[in-house]
């Protein structure tokens, strides 16, 4: 009994085409409809820690809003403005 399972590799390269474009559409799509994210440095609260440790403080990264914009939406942005 041989358990050794292989993949076929035999798929045409349009199905991985159409497969790319259309997770590319959907992240597109995820960008225009959430174009802000989390921010990394303070988890989406807005606040730090103070150096001793006592106090809250603004984030100086998003100034205290917890978001930031996502990279696809500035990249969006950004081909936009130079029209």
């Amino acid at each position: 009994m041989d358990l050794l399972i292989t993949a076929d590799s035999g798929g045409s390269p349009g199905a991985v085409a159409l497969v790319a474009v259309m997770l590319a559409a959907g992240y597109v799509l995820a960008v225009a409809a959430w174009p802000l994210t989390k921010h990394g440095r303070c988890g989406g609260t807005g606040k730090l820690r103070s150096p001793g440790g006592r106090a809250w403080r603004r984030c100086p990264g998003c100034g205290g809003t917890g978001t930031k914009i996502r990279l696809g939406r500035r990249v969006f942005e950004g081909l936009r403005s130079r029209r």
